[in-house]
């Protein structure tokens, strides 16, 4: 039995950023003030570097560029995703949005991460000089209030998100399967602590006159970049591949659908994120022996919409009548 999206009114949210137009924008709109930002300061910071010679500012002009083609990839993510379902791909596009977030993912790595490892140990290995710096401290001064404020905008969606779900923001961020906010918050935190660390770089090889602070600042600032850039990538991978619902969603889900008044037991109950805002359930159900198939189709009518009204973002449900199943559905799929 398969079924199509009703957003009934009234329903809890399902736990989705992104699971209607209003969540969506404000995605878009995270995603595209992230991108100019990073755009202008990585601009700034170049010629910063190159006028100061400094390994960890030209490391910092390398994370924003790679923040900046990031970026663009999300915005690809945000828009491929949201194509309509077609006779090609029946469940929607959905899942394209995690391959471009996977590519994002690897980009910060390839572009920032490696870079700035590479640059950092070199500029120790030669022990070059650098030159003033203090058109690199007003660089790094202006880039912090800029991605400061991208920063504040992406912690406004992920709070009011987290208060939607009623979690706390780690456990959202963890668990969300909207890749495109969640790597514009790693990001921008990642971009305002490489700012501390490219400063502490600055100010260290000033006081001391020696410049390995310079190039441990830019090979700390490759590190963090590494850190994100795994981070982000294994949660795209995992939604690639096919990830199930938090497990407080998939026990209601059960519960649900153990509840309609014919139900003996949910032996099995499968879920899978097809994209940041839709649900895919797939049960194998056991009725009562004497009822006749109108009344389990008018069951599982019922069940749909149970599980609609409660979570809008589940998109398809599939129900297979299975015949003598043992013991109720044990409540213990999803993730934590």
């Amino acid at each position: 039995m398969t079924s199509e999206p009703t957003g009934l009114a009234g329903a809890e949210p399902l736990p989705v950023p992104g699971d209607g137009a209003k969540g969506g924008n404000e995605s878009v709109g995270t995603v595209i003030l992230a991108g100019a930002a990073n755009l202008a300061i990585a601009l700034a910071k170049l010629v910063a570097g190159l006028f100061s010679g400094s390994s960890a500012m030209l490391s910092e002009a390398a994370h924003s560029f790679a923040d900046t083609i990031t970026e663009v990839f999300l915005y690809v993510a945000l828009i491929r995703g949201r194509q309509p379902a077609d006779e090609e791909h029946p469940f929607g596009y959905g899942k394209e949005s995690y391959v471009w977030a996977f590519i994002a993912a690897v980009f910060t790595f390839v572009g920032g991460s490696a870079f700035s490892i590479y640059h950092g140990i070199t500029s120790i290995v030669a022990g070059e000089k650098s030159g003033d710096f203090l058109w690199s401290y007003v660089v790094l001064g202006i880039s912090f209030v800029a991605e400061g404020t991208s920063f504040l905008r992406a912690q406004r969606q992920v709070a009011g998100e987290s208060r939607r779900w009623g979690v706390t923001r780690s456990r959202f961020l963890r668990l969300t399967p909207d890749t495109t906010v969640k790597a514009v918050y790693f990001e921008d935190s990642a971009a305002l602590v490489g700012l501390i660390l490219a400063a502490l770089g600055l100010v260290l090889t000033e006081m001391t006159g020696d410049e390995l602070w310079d190039g441990l600042g830019s090979i700390a600032i490759g590190v963090l970049l590494f850190l994100v850039a795994a981070i982000l990538a294994r949660s795209n991978a995992s939604l690639l591949v096919g990830r199930s619902v938090p497990r407080r969603i998939h026990n209601q889900i059960a519960a649900d659908l153990a509840d309609i008044p014919i139900v003996v037991a949910v032996p099995t109950l499968l879920t899978m994120q097809l994209g940041p805002g839709d649900i895919l359930v797939a049960a194998k159900v056991d009725f009562e022996d004497e009822v006749t198939g109108g009344e389990i189709e008018a069951a599982s009518d019922e069940a749909e919409r149970r599980l609609r009204a409660r979570y809008p973002g589940i998109r398809y449900v599939f129900l297979d009548p299975t015949r003598g199943a043992a013991g109720r559905h044990h409540l213990d799929g999803g993730i934590e």
